[in-house]
């Protein structure tokens, strides 16, 4: 059973590297060369409990997943993210479930609503790794990255309900309803405690080694937690990403460093296991269906795919539209209030608005309440389309096999049915949705412009602070050194993008009296850096700097920290 194991962890990893490397949609060469392989002989028959699999999988997919979401933008699109993330859910559950009872009326009512909260949630992974590789505006891509971490949760509730039901449960309306309002409060509660926990760990202990692998422990002790509380392990992972996620600039460089390719080797690593091994068990549980319940299944199958397929557009385009209307209505309140004084007068009384003309405080209630919500067409064409189904739909079908209430023919149907939607889609919608992110033309230059603008000022704002910095390490150096060539000072502000030759230019600065040494150079470094950071942060944490923008400047900045610490350790050996 180990080596079994093994073997099919190296293969699936192999095929997915090349599949990587030759640019192919991973997740569907996995699942096909294990469709293939399962016909071998000497291909091993493994059986995994789906329970186990689920919870071995899902939490540390969903906790890399929630560490690289914007939480400005995440809260931004807020609005967006709740009407897919949880409405579309109970929407897709509803209309899958009914279309699977009244073609297979043996699964009985719950049994189909329960497949119908299997395949509801989408996995926005391959669509965002199209998204960026296409340069979708962010705008969508925050709509679908939020959207994949909550409806995860929808679905699982869901899920939980519809099998307490099918174990003799009586659940009424309002008891879903209010297992549903515990499972979130009880999941973000118990995720901001280990969120909060961990960020704590990783300011303290400088050992990145040490920090990593807490934080490859932090996702399962949450989910499981959670869960166990009566609450959403799903929300409680995705709560505690997040939130260490939006701290994690306020850390050392080094466990920024580390995490990154840790979770992404986890990433690559998990997905392709569930796919290698639906892939094989897939003929298996066709072949125990029997001759005269295949042809049902894969009926049933066809069509629950098609109502995938359509429910989303239906569902997201009058949405949307009704959504706008709505916000046309409110900023025509916010004008109406201008008019009338109303905002003058809140201006004067608030700090955070005072500095606003009437003209500018419109812009800045627009921007902070609004923007990201009103969405194109073309925005929801991308976002109709991007409901590929991943990881979390089948590692929950082979959890719902394992139930022994549903019957041995309706728990195979189920992992049938989930691994034909799952294919299916990314099959369809995942090689289709390029070419209409292509045709739409739906890629933002005005975004490259915003960033760009954003950029130069945070830069400009940086070398004012820098400045300030080096003139107060000059008063500083004067008081306890006496007169200093300021030359040198002015050298090392010239050098300071080029870590690796600051120390040794600026110290061929002679001075009258005195030079720094070398490692006081090196300080002086530092604190530029720090300085760089915290106005990188502070223009971050008011909504002038977009997340992943500030991420390429920390990353810049952590590598000159980089070079820094080994320019030390190389001065250290000589």
């Amino acid at each position: 059973m180990d080596a079994e194991l093994f073997y099919i962890l190296v293969g699936s990893v192999v095929v997915a590297a090349i599949s990587r490397w030759r640019g192919w949609p991973a997740p569907l060469v996995v699942t096909v060369a294990a469709l293939a392989a399962s016909f071998l002989p000497f291909v091993p028959d493994l059986d995994i409990d789906g329970h186990v699999l689920l919870n071995l999988v899902l939490p540390p997919l969903l906790y890399s997943a929630a560490l690289d979401v914007s939480f400005v933008g995440f809260k931004r699109s807020l609005p967006q993210i709740q009407r897919l993330g949880i409405w579309l859910v109970l929407l897709t559950t509803l209309a899958v479930g009914l279309v699977a009872w009244l073609i297979l009326p043996s699964l009985t009512l719950p049994g189909a609503l329960l497949l119908g909260a299997i395949v509801a949630p989408p996995d926005a992974v391959s669509a965002a790794a199209i998204g960026r590789k296409l340069g979708l505006p962010r705008r969508i891509m925050n709509v679908l990255s939020g959207e994949s971490l909550i409806n995860d949760a929808t679905s699982l509730t869901l899920y939980r309900v519809f099998a307490l039901i099918l174990a003799g449960a009586t659940v009424t309306i309002p008891n879903g309803v209010w297992q549903f309002v515990l499972a979130v409060v009880i999941g973000v509660a118990i995720g901001l405690v280990f969120g909060i926990g961990l960020h704590q760990l990783r300011m303290r202990i400088g050992d990145a080694v040490v920090i990593g692998t807490f934080g490859l422990l932090a996702p399962f002790g949450a989910y499981a937690i959670a869960e166990h509380l009566g609450g959403s392990g799903v929300l409680a992972v995705v709560a505690m990403g997040i939130y260490v996620g939006f701290n994690s600039p306020r850390t050392d460089y080094t466990t920024r460093q580390q995490e990154k390719p840790l979770w992404s080797s986890a990433d690559l690593l998990l997905e392709s296991f569930v796919f290698a091994y639906i892939g094989l068990q897939f003929p298996r549980v066709l072949s125990d269906l029997g001759s005269e319940s295949v042809a049902q299944i894969l009926w049933l199958s066809a069509a629950v795919l098609l109502v995938v397929l359509l429910v989303r557009p239906l569902y997201v385009f009058p949405v949307n539209a009704w959504a706008n209307r709505a916000d046309r209505r409110r900023l025509a309140r916010v004008d109406r209030g201008i008019e009338s004084g109303v905002f003058d007068q809140r201006r004067k009384k608030s700090r955070r608005w005072r500095q606003y003309s009437a003209d500018e405080l419109r812009t800045q209630i627009v921007r902070e309440r609004m923007a990201g919500l009103q969405l194109t067409w073309k925005d929801n064409a991308v976002i109709s389309w991007a409901g590929m189904r991943g990881v979390v739909t089948l590692a929950t079908a082979l959890a719902a096999a394992d139930l022994a209430t549903l019957g041995t023919e309706a728990s195979h149907a189920i992992v049938v049915v989930a691994f034909i939607v799952t294919v299916g889609t990314l099959l369809l919608q995942g090689l289709t949705l390029p070419m209409l992110i292509t045709r739409l033309d739906i890629a933002s230059d005005s975004e490259h412009e915003e960033d760009a603008a954003a950029l130069a000022a945070v830069q400009a704002k940086t070398r004012e602070a820098g400045k300030a910095f080096l003139a107060a390490r000059r008063v500083e150096w004067e008081s306890t050194h006496g007169r200093v060539d300021l030359g040198l000072f002015d050298a090392f502000a010239k050098r300071m993008t080029r870590v690796e030759k600051d120390a040794d230019e600026a110290q061929q600065v002679e001075d009258a009296v005195t030079r720094p040494s070398f490692d006081e150079l090196i300080a002086l470094s530092r604190g530029w850096l720090k300085v760089r950071r915290e106005i990188v942060l502070a223009e971050r944490d008011a909504g002038n700097l977009d997340e992943e923008v500030m991420r390429e400047l920390l990353a810049a900045m952590d590598a000159e920290e980089l070079a820094l610490d080994t320019r030390s350790v190389t001065r250290q050996q000589r």
